[in-house]
């Protein structure tokens, strides 16, 4: 015999209720009559809670009232025998009327005592339990409609009844006996005390009702058909990759029920797990899905934890002072008057040296709990033995559940780095030593990121979701979109990461959606649906957001962009740049960007500043941390000046190889930009400071390979003239390299602290000797690579590999994120 309870969502609406009837009739079939235990209709609780407000207060709820007859005749209309249906109207008629008499009672004497509410509440489980009975019915007429407040009998503590369990499983039994073959339709959280006045069980009470009558009858399942597929690892609404969990044990689903997993009622559980039943968590929507079980005997899952809940709202109070250390009976005193007043406590911790103690309550109970400790420890306070209570409001309880926790090390540092990394600071932390649950006081603000962000760190069977925020809709931003999306699956299937771009931003436009942007036509998107461009309001945009693993990718060549770097670094979101101005800049900023990035746990990747997509600053980056010592570095870092010089031979001058460069897209529209040395200068500049040197682009000693009266050109066109008339100047330099078997490149080069980038000729024994192309190269003189240096050589400049390095860096953020 199972027991079988519909939330107020699955007897909502003539639809919903259609397919509970599908569902007990399935269950008829299989098992035989089953117990149906109803919840009110959904909204109607609160709609009853409402109109006896109103009534206290003076004020009308005859619309409610309304509104309230209008819905249950509505289903009867639809689902009811036109012969049958004047029995059960003239029923509810009744039960209207009593209820609207009630209520304008309320209304005269304007008080509401907490029994007369519980009364007012009943009426809607009355209601929705009768009227489904009758429909239910209408095949056989061995249906009945039992009033729990007949057979569960309770304590005088209206809204919050305790249960006589002991009369109240013989009354069930007797009722259930007395009714045999028939099939019980019960209506849930209601009772009666004693003296037959009608009490209610608190939230979550018609599960509990469910429970009383399983533990009464012995059955062999309760089943809790709601509008989830059963437990979830996570609440779905904040937490999108949230999935269901077939299985977990009492105390795992009493402590997620507990931290805010409204899907069961903790108290629920009690009579279950003292007969050991089976609850199983259904949706009446999708009743061919498994749900959860909820039992004694659960397997080992192989998950760390089974879930993450929370408390959206709660209030922090903080008491310390010299005089509760070593005190014994403080905290008796503190927790006895909270316990005497009503006041639930949620979470406690105190600190080793007993100095202070925080706890953790509902928000409601804020200014009386304040009232209550100024009183009961007015001496204290006058003597300055503890000081005045701290409140503290705007806060959540996030809380990690599993039974697993207990024999699986780390569990603790997982949590508080996904946290730290996002940038979410933890005021309170509690932890029993059962190890069943870690739970942590965050700002409300940080709750649905901070879920969002355990869950990815959490359960590894998932794909991880990186947040990204794109600046630059140029070559490189547009080329990133496209590797974006067509690794999209790769990513997924071999990385295990989702990347979601979920703001774009150029000079023109920008846009913004949390869900991702779909990159197939990002570009009509922003075009369509983009508002105006504003660098300071995309920051404030990209931070309000709030959302989990974030990274800003600089796909820009703009200073403006380097003035937000330390606000987001600050604002733990990591960067990924291809834009050298911020690390060439003053050594200050470049030292502050890191000191920042560090201090927030952060990352700060620029692989593209130097030599586009190779490996060039992870290489030196790793060599320095593996303990190496750099002597010195050489590199070619132009693509444009590699190509230039790779291909001055034979007859071709000077003048037709850099035409010919700007013609194939090599140069800046005004090659001197290129070749003055000043982007390689920075290249360099940065690999000196990566290798550990504090230097200023003034450091850098540039030798032209320019005549002044090149440089000093009024235009392009002028250059170029320039450029013809010093032929010779040039051809001297190639003929002589010619003459001594070695070729022209341009070269930076660190040693001993110092950089100097300049016209080089070098034999076929130096690693630049065979460069072609536009090819980047670069060579390490270590300690390790002594004798044989150690080449990085590959293209260095375009779109395709300056974007695959800025997708490689994103890559790696997640890596260090999860």
């Amino acid at each position: 015999m199972k027991i079988l309870k519909f939330g107020g969502t699955s007897v909502g609406s003539v639809e919903s209720i259609s397919k509970l009837l599908q569902i007990i009739e399935k269950e008829q079939k299989q098992s035989g009559n089953p117990v149906i235990v109803l919840s009110a209709m959904s909204g109607v609780t609160n709609l009853l809670s409402s109109m006896a407000d109103k009534a206290a207060q003076g004020g009308t709820f005859s619309s409610e009232l309304k509104e309230l007859e209008e819905r249950h005749f509505e289903v009867i209309k639809e689902l009811l025998a036109v012969p049958r249906q004047n029995p059960v109207f003239t029923k509810l008629r009744i039960l209207f009327n009593e209820l609207e008499d009630l209520l304008q009672g309320v209304m005269i004497l304007r008080e509401l005592t907490p029994r007369t509410r519980d009364l007012v509440l009943s009426y809607g489980e009355r209601c929705s339990t009768f009227m489904i009975s009758k429909i239910a019915g209408q095949k056989s007429d061995e249906d009945v409609y039992v009033n729990a407040a007949d057979v569960i009998k309770t304590d005088s503590s209206f809204g919050q009844a305790r249960v006589n369990m002991e009369l109240t499983e013989l009354l069930i039994r007797d009722c259930y006996n007395t009714n045999k073959g028939k099939m019980l339709f019960v209506t849930g959280f209601i009772a009666s005390n004693d003296e037959g006045r009608i009490t209610t069980l608190g939230r979550g009470g018609s599960d509990y009702t469910a429970a009383i009558f399983g533990s009464a009858l012995n059955a062999e399942e309760i089943e809790i058909w709601t509008d989830v597929n059963g437990m979830m690892t996570a609440d779905p609404r904040m937490v999108k990759k949230a999935f269901s969990l077939p299985e977990l044990s009492y105390t795992e689903a009493m402590e997620l029920s507990f931290f805010g997993a409204k899907v069961i009622y903790p108290p629920t559980m009690i009579p279950a797990f003292m007969k050991k039943i089976p609850i199983v968590i259904r949706n009446t929507f999708e009743p061919e899905f498994p749900g959860s079980v909820i039992k004694h005997d659960c397997e080992n899952s192989g998950l760390a934890i089974k879930g993450i809940s929370s408390i959206n709202d709660i209030s922090i109070i903080n008491i310390e002072g010299s005089g509760m250390v070593g005190k014994a009976g403080f905290s008796g005193r503190l927790f006895s008057l909270l316990a005497r007043e009503q006041i639930n406590v949620i979470l406690i911790t105190q600190s080793s040296s007993e100095h202070s103690i925080t706890f953790a309550i509902h928000p409601s109970d804020a200014a009386r709990a304040q009232h209550l400790i100024e009183h009961e420890f007015e001496l204290e306070l006058l003597a300055k033995k503890i000081e005045a209570p701290i409140f503290e409001q705007g806060l959540s309880v996030l809380a990690i559940v599993g039974e697993n926790m207990k024999q699986t090390p780390g569990i603790s540092g997982k949590l508080f780095h996904a946290l730290g990394r996002n940038g979410i600071n933890v005021r309170a932390i509690a932890q029993g030593s059962s190890e069943y649950n870690i739970s942590v006081v965050i700002s409300r603000e940080d709750l649905n990121k901070g879920l969002n962000a355990v869950h990815d760190a959490f359960f590894v069977e998932l794909n991880k979701t990186l947040h990204v925020f794109c600046l630059g809709t140029g070559n490189i931003g547009t080329t990133l979109f496209k590797q974006l999306l067509e690794h999209k699956d790769f990513l997924q299937k071999h990385n295990g990461i989702q990347i979601k771009v979920v703001g774009i931003g150029n000079t023109r436009k920008m846009f913004f959606d949390a869900e991702g942007i779909e990159l197939e036509n990002w570009q009509d998107t922003l075009q369509k649906e983009g508002e105006p461009a504003d660098l300071a309001h995309f920051v404030e945009r990209m931070k309000s957001m709030n959302l989990p693993n974030c990274v800003f990718a600089d796909n820009t060549a703009s200073l403006k962009p380097i003035e937000f770097y330390q606000e987001i670094f600050s604002s733990n979101i990591s960067i990924v740049t291809c834009n050298k101005i911020g690390n060439s800049s003053s050594f200050e900023q470049y030292k502050l960007f890191r000191d920042t990035a560090r201090l927030h746990g952060v990352d700060f990747f620029y692989e593209t500043n130097v030599g586009a997509g190779l490996p060039i600053v992870k290489t030196l980056k790793d060599l320095m941390i593996s303990g190496d010592r750099i002597l010195s570095i050489e590199a070619i870092l132009s693509g444009t000046i590699s190509y230039i010089f790779n291909n001055y031979k034979g007859d071709i001058t000077f003048h037709d190889i850099v035409k010919q460069a700007q013609e194939k897209g090599y140069t800046e529209p005004d090659p001197r930009d290129d070749l003055r040395g000043t982007d390689f200068m920075r290249k360099m500049l940065i690999l000196a400071r990566d290798a550990g040197y504090e230097l200023e682009a003034a450091d850098v000693e540039i030798e032209s390979m320019l005549p002044e009266s090149c440089l000093n050109a009024e235009t392009v066109d002028d250059f170029y003239k320039t450029l013809q008339a010093e032929n010779s100047f040039f051809e001297d330099m190639k003929k002589q390299a010619e003459n001594e078997k070695k070729v022209l490149r341009y070269i930076g080069k660190l040693e001993n602290g110092k950089v100097k980038i300049g016209l080089q000729m070098v034999d076929d024994a130096h690693p630049f000797y065979a460069l072609s192309g536009s090819d980047n190269i670069i060579s390490f003189i270590t300690d390790r690579y002594k004798e044989r240096p150690m080449v990085v050589k590959g293209p260095g400049a375009g779109a395709e590999v300056t974007a695959a390095g800025v997708f490689a860096d994103i890559v790696h953020v997640g890596a260090n994120k999860f």
